[in-house]
Parts: C-alpha cells; structure tokens; sequence
C-alpha cells in the first residue's frame, strides 16, 4: 500500500506539472498555487498511508480546493504531529508564498529545531529572517544560521552568496568580495558574468581592483528574455555623457533586497538601446527572474564603478514589471542623482 500511494503521488505530480506548464508564463501565480497546494495535499496523504480509509470518496472530497485552505489542514496536522521537520519547513515555504513572512520565519525555525544539519533547511530559515526584516537584512542570528550551514557543506553556493550579501550589507565590501570569488568556478557562464560584475563592485568599494579577465566562456545556449527593456536618454542629459560611463539595467525584487534578479552591464553608446532579460541574467541561483510574478525594473548610467547610486549618475524612474515573455518596457533616463 505505501508504494502504491509514494507513486501515485509522483505521478499526479507528474501529471499535473505537464498540464499546467503551458500556463507558466502566463499565470505563474496559478501554477505556484497549484504545485504547492499539491505539496501540501501529499504530506497529508503521506502522514496517513496505510490507513486505508484515505483513499475513501470521502476522503477525496475533503482535499483542500485553495492554497489557504491547504494551509488551514497543514497546520492542523502539524498540531496533531508538531515533530516533522519536513512538513514545518513545507508550511513555512507555504507562508512565503502567501506574504506571511513572520509565520513563515516561526515555522522554519521550528524545522530547524527538529533537523539542524540540514544545510538547505538552515539556509531556507536565514532567507525566511531575511524576508521578515522590515530592513530587508541579515540579522545575527540570519548570519549564524548561514554558518552553520557552510559549516556542513562548505561549497553551499546559496549559504555562501546570502553570507556575500551580509558582509556588504555591514560595509565589508573585500570580505563579500573574497566570499564570493570562488563561486565563479562553479556557477554557469552567464551567471559568473553577472557575478563578476557585483565582485567588481563589490573590490571598487573596498579600494581594490578588478578581478583580472578571464578568457571568454564557450558559448552556450542563452535563456530566453522574459522581458525587453529599451531604454532612452532625456535630450537634457545628453551633455552630461562622458567616456568611461557604464549603463546598467537591471530588475529587482518589488520589496526585497536591493540585490538584482537580473542585470546587464553596457557601454554607454546611441539611445535608445534595447535590453532583453532573462534568466540567464541572474547573479546568482538563489532567485531567478522566472521566479517573481514582478520586479522593479532600474536604469541608471553610472560616473563610477558600480550600479550603486551616486551622486552624479543618470538615472530613469523605477517602474514595476510584470515577468512574462513578450513583455516590454521602456525607462527613461531623466534626472540626476543628487
């Protein structure tokens, strides 16, 4: 009975992420809520296999029908079995998903008390505390979490980024800098680019130089832009242009961290200059633009050596995008930053 019902599971998995794939990009937020709703229905058949009256009609009828109903059962099993780290840390993501971000952090760190030496579930809590700062930081005990983390798996590329992010938060830009260099061996092509470049940034604010180039990766199949960006100068700023500018455009989370999801370096040259962004664009693997229903796409032309606003630089008013393909947006550079 319990291999019956562990490959049922897979397969109705199976089945329903290849009926709602055709919606993915055009309503992630259905396919999100389907696949989670999924998650959450399959821990509550899996706490009862064995007991046949599961797979009763009746049973069936009482399936959760919305995410928040599913989160209703899911938190009324945990009471009956409050000792499974696997079903506090599918409540916490469930939370996440709904903006919940104090329940959230509360369940991940109930997991975290049932199954400390699970460095993906530790780094899940420090994300989740992350999230729930009013700040958008990385609080001690985020920080502590995130150690904890590197400490049982060493090369956690997501531990080690979030643990990057942390040290510029607090200023420590060469310490970010030297954290982060070693992931360029292991990430793929398009996300070392983009890396590089907040390495860069990252050694430019420490007083340090750039990393040295590097010969070009092999050339692979580039993601597909989920979004297209043109953006145009204000015929004011045009004499304010000076060799050496750089354009960066890039999306970030609507409320998150300041670190992009996305993000192109240019030289400065004609506008209008049309960027596409995707994927491929991402800095790093913890979150890729797929991933957000919106961002909030910048373009600024910097005086100095980073995307970091300084007084100086040129720059367009932020506007909120919708991540779908196909979508376009234009931004206009049109003030300067005081």
């Amino acid at each position: 009975m319990t291999t019956f019902v562990i490959l049922a599971i897979v397969l109705s998995l199976a089945v329903l992420l290849a009926v709602l794939w055709p919606l993915w990009r055009d309503a992630r937020g259905l396919v999100l809520a389907g696949v989670a709703t999924l998650g959450i229905a399959t821990f509550a058949l899996y706490r009862v296999v064995g007991t046949p009256a599961a797979l009763e009609p009746q049973a069936a009828a009482a399936m959760p029908a919305t995410l928040d109903d599913a989160v209703a059962q899911l938190e009324a099993e945990l009471k009956k079995q409050p000792n499974e780290p696997e079903g506090w840390r599918l409540l916490g993501k469930s939370y996440a998903a709904l903006q919940r971000f104090d329940d959230a952090q509360k369940a991940f760190e109930r997991a975290v008390q049932l199954l400390p030496t699970d460095a993906d579930l530790l780094v899940e809590a420090a994300q989740a505390r992350l999230f729930n700062n009013p700040d958008r930081k990385l609080d001690t005990q985020a920080i502590a979490l995130l150690d904890q983390a590197i400490a049982i798996n060493p090369d956690h590329q997501r531990a080690l980024w979030f643990v990057g992010l942390a040290q510029r938060q607090e200023g420590k830009h060469a310490e970010a800098a030297k954290t982060w260099e070693p992931l360029l061996a292991k990430v793929d092509p398009n996300t070392a680019a983009t890396l590089r470049t907040q390495i860069n940034e990252a050694r430019a604010e420490a007083g340090l130089p750039p990393l040295a180039e590097t010969a070009p990766a092999p050339a692979t199949d580039s993601a597909p832009a989920l979004l297209t960006v043109t953006v145009d100068l204000a015929p004011a700023l045009k004499d304010k242009l000076a060799p050496g500018d750089t354009l960066f455009v890039f999306a970030r989370q609507v409320g998150g961290p300041p670190m992009p999801v996305a993000a192109k370096r240019l030289p400065v040259s004609a506008f209008p200059v049309t960027v596409p962004l995707g994927d491929g664009d991402s800095p790093m693997p913890t979150m890729k633009l797929s991933q957000l229903p919106q961002v909030q796409l910048v373009a600024r032309i910097a005086k100095g050596n980073g995307p970091a606003a300084q007084s100086g630089d040129l720059e367009a008013t932020a506007v909120t995008a919708d991540v779908k393909a196909g979508s376009t947006y234009t931004l206009t550079i049109d003030r300067v930053v005081p």
